[in-house]
């Protein structure tokens, strides 16, 4: 059964061992500061980080545990969060908001202490789309606290969400590096080759560490449990929006026929025909007919 799953030249960044693998280890730490730099503006860039334990335990054994993708700290204190959600799911903003509480409370000191807070960040790389109105769809949103005249009231944390069904960027279209590393994301399993604008040291040191060939037995069989999960996964969130559609489509065209047949009693009923025929004719019930 081994190695029959994978097909595609590179892994797919949007399985658990894929994101991990190209943000989540100490050896491809380099990676993820250049995702990071490219999005926070110049004032926030970071030189290294430190990976933390991506368990957070909250203060009673009651209470609710947070299991992060990618937890990181800083040379300068600031937490980053990095997490890839696969599907949508209720209530995604209250848990990217309940995590980021964990981050904020571990740094709480014993004893005498002034409140003092580092930066945190949470980030989300979402492979679904949560704006459901078309005009306020945005790929991109970076939310902090502000007050009512949209003014920043506290600037230590952040949360940035990428929707990627709405990165439609091509190749000759990209510009800045996060742009190139959204592309890079988006399309990673699908590449053959690496794109000629993808041909400088970070994204080679990226390609080279999602190569399939690369992967050693274990690493070959926790990515190919994944990568079941993953199209499992897809496949069942695929037929439900598809039956969604088939019902809708169902419901619209029942909506249409009775708005039809309203409209056909309704002429019959002007020109005098007698109830019961209409009834026959329309399927209305003598009510519907009365109160037209």
């Amino acid at each position: 059964m081994e190695g029959k799953i994978m097909t595609a030249r590179y892994i797919n960044p949007y399985t658990d061992f894929g994101f991990k693998k190209l943000f989540g280890e100490e050896a491809s730490k380099d990676l993820l500061i250049d995702f990071l730099n490219s999005i926070l503006p110049e004032e926030r860039q970071i030189a290294d980080l430190d990976f933390r334990n991506t368990e957070r335990l909250p203060a009673t054994s009651e209470e609710r545990r947070a299991m992060f993708d990618v937890y990181c700290e800083s040379e300068n204190g600031e937490r980053f969060i990095v997490e890839m959600q696969k599907a949508a799911q209720h209530y995604f903003r209250d848990r990217a908001v309940f995590y980021s509480t964990f981050a904020i409370q571990e740094q709480a000191e014993r004893g005498d202490w002034n409140f003092q807070l580092d930066s945190v960040y949470f980030v989300a790389i979402l492979n679904f789309t949560y704006d459901k109105e078309e005009d306020r769809k945005k790929f991109f949103r970076e939310i902090s606290l502000k007050d009512q005249d949209g003014e920043e009231f506290y600037q230590k944390l952040y949360y940035y969400f990428f929707q990627m069904p709405l990165f439609n960027k091509q190749e000759s279209e990209l510009e800045t590096q996060s742009e190139k590393w959204f592309y890079f994301l988006r399309n990673l399993d699908s590449f053959d080759d690496i794109p000629s604008i993808l041909q400088v040291p970070v994204f080679e040191r990226a390609f080279a560490t999602a190569e399939t060939s690369r992967l050693s037995r274990e690493e070959r069989r926790q990515y190919e449990a994944d990568l079941k999960i993953y199209r499992d996964n897809y496949a069942v969130m695929q037929t439900a929006v598809q039956r969604a559609a088939e019902t809708s489509r169902a419901e619209g065209r029942a909506e249409g026929r009775a708005e039809r047949d309203t409209e056909i009693a309704r002429g019959m009923k002007q020109k005098g025909l007698d109830t019961d025929l209409i009834t026959e004719l329309t399927g209305l019930s003598e009510g519907e007919i009365e109160h037209l």
